[in-house]
């Protein structure tokens, strides 16, 4: 037994010595870059959708707030119910983001509520009382807060998409992309009209003025 055993080492060692070569060498030229973009592009995402969440939470008790002060502003007030549950309707998950259709539905939804935010904070401006409002100042803060969270968390996703996408395109890693991730897609990203959508005006300060 101790024979063969010895009879078996030099014939494995090409093989261990050939993988002990190689497996650098993979390293060394990008095996590792497409579905390192990759995690990247998806961890930015979770945090796309953690902020758009965050924001669509602050809306049930944003809505009630006004409607306490402006319950006679009914269009405006049904029109960000609407577009919030429109907007949560849509998931485009880390698994799902080369799904252009997906991605574009999302898009708009999420584009259509802040429009509707923009058009109920502009209704405030009508109530001096309401723009006094403690409960309202608070969700006044943490609105203003959640959209410069989304603000970032989009510019980091739409990085994030910029290096994966090239990843799977350029030298040496569209090597990789051709004949071993082969089933590895573009993810979407936001377009140049919903990057400049104005986010909403939140800041209204506190005087009892109109």
């Amino acid at each position: 037994m101790l024979a063969q055993r010895l009879v078996r080492l030099p014939r494995n060692l090409p093989a261990f010595l050939m993988m002990a070569f190689v497996l650098p060498l993979l390293a060394g030229c990008g095996y590792n870059t497409i579905p390192t973009a990759e995690e990247n592009a998806k961890a930015a995402w979770s945090e796309v959708l953690n902020q758009y969440q965050r924001r669509a939470d602050l809306i049930p008790n944003l809505v009630e707030t006004v409607k306490g002060y402006a319950s006679h502003e009914k269009d405006v007030l049904e029109g960000v119910v609407e577009a919030r549950a429109k907007a949560t309707q849509v998931t485009v998950t880390p698994e799902t983001l080369s799904d252009p259709n997906a991605f574009k539905a999302f898009q708009e939804n999420q584009a259509g509520l802040t429009s509707a935010l923009s058009r109920l904070l502009a209704v405030v401006e009508n109530y001096p009382d309401l723009k006094a409002n403690q409960n309202f100042l608070a969700l006044q803060a943490q609105l203003e807060g959640t959209e410069n969270r989304i603000a970032v968390a989009r510019r980091d996703y739409i990085q994030a998409v910029r290096d994966y996408n090239l990843t799977l395109r350029t030298f040496p890693s569209v090597l990789w992309a051709t004949f071993w991730f082969r089933s590895n897609e573009p993810f979407q990203n936001f377009t140049v009209a919903e990057d400049k959508l104005e986010a909403p005006k939140v800041n209204f300060g506190t005087g009892q003025g109109g």
